[in-house]
């Protein structure tokens, strides 16, 4: 009990301290660009023509709706978030509690075990294999039901009370699970990614007799997370997308994007035009083909 709170509690501040961040990039993520490109240097020092910063992006906002306009839907994402830990807590507790009962089951069945001697070295690795399977499995499972049941506040535009009714006013109850299905898939790819290639980096690569093998582990989960979530990046930004697709506001609707039929004509259209990782990196940022912009309507080609 005292573990799920603590958890609540850190990512609850995790969560506020990167709401200006998160809100910034998801504006960058449906494309609403308030502000013209400038003539600015990449980093290789080469002149072109690129869109403003995080820093200026944040400033913008600030200017006009204040500091506090950083935050806003801050509350979603809290709800969103605490309710996740709980849900994932839960389907995990059940799993830990179904082994136990497995275990006991077994050492009345089989009070003696043997230990793996030279021989079986294979048939521990297979075990291995099978034992990273089974817990991937089981992320995948608790993962998806903490999205499922959170991905209506994923959906909030603004305020939480305001965007329940909204949302449901314009699109219905399917209106409050627009985007999941890229959400979900993206979540799913990029865990398994994550987890195999780890096993395959610590199995294979390592060397198990260095003494910092576990934090070698720790790194290679680490490195290995990071390039699952960049390929699995186009995901997140169909599901933005698609969460904002003609739902009122400015940003998804046209002229300045337009309505896609499904997410995988979002995901078609973003690849066509070499959008598809359009708000993966808050600097340096280089013009999108065929933008329009709030500022003046201009179409950049």
């Amino acid at each position: 009990m005292a573990d799920a709170a603590s958890q609540v509690l850190l990512g609850s501040g995790l969560t506020i301290l990167s709401q200006p961040l998160m809100y910034v990039k998801v504006l960058i993520q449906v494309g609403y660009e308030p502000l013209p490109p400038t003539i600015g240097r990449n980093i290789f020092g080469r002149q072109v023509c690129q869109l403003p910063g995080l820093f200026c992006y944040a400033q913008h906002i600030a200017s006009i709706d204040g500091k506090h306009g950083l935050f806003t839907g801050l509350t979603p994402r809290l709800c969103s978030g605490v309710l996740g830990t709980v849900v994932h807590g839960k389907v995990l507790q059940h799993y830990q509690e179904c082994d136990k009962v497995e275990e006991k089951g077994q050492a009345v069945s089989f009070p003696f075990v043997s230990e793996l001697g030279p021989g079986n070295v294979q048939k521990g690795i297979s075990s291995s294999f099978d034992q990273v399977i089974k817990e991937t499995t089981r992320e995948m499972m608790a993962r998806s039901a903490a999205t499922l049941i959170t991905h209506p506040f994923h959906d909030s535009k603004s305020g939480l009370c305001d965007s329940v009714v909204t949302i449901y006013r314009e699109e219905g109850i399917l209106g409050f699970f627009a985007g999941l299905i890229p959400r979900l898939l993206g979540d799913i790819i990029s865990l398994w990614l994550c987890n195999s290639l780890a096993y395959l980096v610590n199995t294979y690569a390592l060397d198990s007799g260095v003494s910092t093998m576990n934090e070698m582990k720790s790194y290679s989960q680490a490195v290995t997370g990071f390039f699952a979530s960049m390929l699995t990046y186009p995901f997140v930004l169909v599901s933005n997308l698609m969460a904002v697709n003609n739902c009122g506001l400015a940003g998804g609707s046209p002229p300045y994007s337009p309505i896609y039929t499904s997410w995988i004509d979002c995901w078609c259209m973003l690849q066509k035009e070499g959008n598809m990782s359009r708000g993966n990196s808050l600097f340096f940022r280089k013009v999108p083909f065929g933008k329009t912009y709030c500022c003046d309507l201009r179409m950049l080609i």
